[in-house]
């Protein structure tokens, strides 16, 4: 007869685990805002008849499977809704939970709309995350002509994005279309299926990673993916001494380790 395990050794066995950082990659899509204009082209707005809301949004775990929201989700939505507490909501949930989002101009454009209705709605701040902005790390290292995520994409032999209709896909959606809903979905959730493969990309590159080794409470693991199977690769030599120079097997990372003063070196 076969030994239950008792609660107490479960859960001891949980807490030997190292913890998996919980990251988050996310795009989302908004309305335009509306107002006056005197005429075309470089116009100042006379006054907004409406202001932004948020359409939709998509985000995944990374490694894990997606969720993409839009207003039209939601039971209470009506064509022309403009009403977007319960989608903001369910995004906040999301925040809350992760230890770092990543997104293509995340910290310049989609986290700063995002804690915009935050505020709007009343939420409070969700717990303190770190991010990476892969726009601002495809700037950083290299030099592509465009940093668009479609052209890292393609230029990277990626993925594309989902070609849409053009400005007709917002109207649409702002007027209560289903296929446009649809469309918009298929548009958004893509948008982060490609962020992922661009973010895995450049991964390796990234010396500004926030540490995942001791977000996962790990003394000896790789910055950029927690991997513990590093090499050692030979020392790094600095004014006051040298620090053993390793590479993560799994990422491709170069790390180093701790720094040895020369008076402690034999």
């Amino acid at each position: 007869m076969s030994k239950t395990k008792s609660a107490e050794s479960v859960l001891a066995q949980e807490e030997s685990r190292p913890r998996k950082p919980r990251v988050l990659l996310f795009d989302i899509e908004t309305a335009p805002n509306l107002g006056y204009v005197w005429g075309k082209y470089d116009q100042n707005v006379i006054e907004y008849t409406s202001e932004w809301h948020m359409l939709s949004w998509s985000a995944k775990w990374l490694d894990g499977k997606h969720v993409t929201r839009c207003l039209a989700d939601y039971e209470d939505y009506t064509a022309g809704s403009e009403e977007d507490f319960s989608l903001v909501s369910d995004l906040w949930e999301l925040f809350n939970e992760a230890d770092i989002i990543i997104g293509h101009n995340g910290d310049k454009f989609d986290i700063r709309k995002t804690n915009t209705r935050f505020l709007e709605h009343g939420l409070m701040p969700p717990e303190p995350y770190k991010t990476v902005d892969t726009l601002k790390i495809a700037r950083k290292y290299f030099a592509f002509n465009s940093n668009k995520l479609d052209d890292l994409g393609r230029r990277l032999g990626l993925d594309r994005k989902v070609k849409h209709s053009g400005f007709s896909l917002w109207t649409g959606c702002m007027a209560g279309d289903e296929k446009s809903w649809f469309d918009m979905k298929k548009y958004n959730r893509m948008d982060v299926i490609l962020l992922e493969k661009v973010y895995n990309k450049l991964l390796p590159w990234i010396m500004s990673h926030p540490h995942m080794g001791i977000l996962s409470e790990q003394d000896e693991a790789c910055r950029n993916c927690a991997s513990t199977n590093l090499q050692k690769r030979g020392f790094a030599i600095t004014l006051t001494g040298k620090a053993q120079r390793l590479q993560c097997q799994g990422c491709g990372a170069w790390l180093q380790g701790k720094h040895q003063k020369m008076t402690d070196i034999k």
